[in-house]
């Protein structure tokens, strides 16, 4: 007996390879607004003092600063003794970063701390060490990123973008407090 064999074309199904990127969300908040106020004055007593600077207010501080104004409501509290305490933020590479820093009655950085840092690389920023740079710092020194301030590899945007809001705050210090 012979048999036949009938072929048929079968429509096959190839999946060509997808690449799946996940993205993790790296968020970590390491100060609140009480501790990071603490961790810079100290127990001095704070009192709110919000200030909404005015357009042409916020063009001399971009043209002295070189950067831009991002909210014309800017967060200060009144140190207890004197100072200024101002939470700012700034993008990193991709991410918001929000951090504090403590002025003194003199215009000079008294200290900087990270309250939240959201992206997956550059931690290294909240080194003390690497925070120590500003400290002492006003409005006229060269905040710039490799000339006062040393860049840490691996967190390049997030050193470069933290350096140019100090100095945008030091300038906001400037223009409103200083006499």
């Amino acid at each position: 007996m012979s048999s036949q064999i009938k072929w048929t074309l079968v429509p096959i199904l190839t999946l060509a390879p997808t690449a799946i990127v996940i993205q993790s969300a790296y968020a970590t908040v390491y100060f609140n607004e009480q501790q990071a106020q603490q961790a810079i004055f100290g127990n001095a007593k704070m009192t709110k003092d919000f200030i909404t600077v005015t357009d042409e207010q916020a063009k001399e501080i971009k043209q002295k600063s070189g950067m831009d104004v991002r909210h014309k409501e800017i967060k200060i509290w009144d140190a207890q003794g004197g100072g200024k305490f101002f939470i700012d933020e700034v993008i990193g590479k991709h991410e918001y970063i929000t951090y504090a820093i403590g002025i003194n009655k003199d215009g000079t950085v008294k200290g900087i701390e990270i309250m939240n840092y959201n992206e997956t690389y550059g931690y290294q920023i909240r080194e003390k060490s690497w925070r120590d740079q500003f400290v002492g710092k006003n409005s006229s020194a060269n905040l710039k990123l490799d000339g006062d301030i040393e860049n840490i590899s691996g967190a390049t945007m997030s050193c470069k973008h933290i350096t140019e809001g100090v100095r945008r705050v030091l300038t906001t210090y400037d223009l409103l407090f200083k006499k």
